[in-house]
């Protein structure tokens, strides 16, 4: 798992009514986009994350502008 710094990180729910959190990693920690990640989630929460299998990471696109 590779991300950049711009990219969505998230965090599917796990169990049956628990909602996906989604976050934007402010920080790659790693070498060469490798985790960990520092990431600033929807609820204004920052957190270092080393993803699971329950994690996907969402590419930001040329041009592109997250607010």
């Amino acid at each position: 798992m590779r991300a950049t710094t711009g990219d969505q990180l998230v965090q599917h729910g796990r169990v049956v009514g628990q909602h996906d959190k989604v976050g934007e990693i402010v920080e790659v920690l790693g070498p060469g986009g490798d985790p960990p990640y520092r990431v600033r989630f929807e609820d204004g929460h920052t957190g270092v994350c080393s993803p699971g299998p329950d994690t996907e990471i969402r590419h930001r696109t040329a041009g592109e502008r997250r607010p």
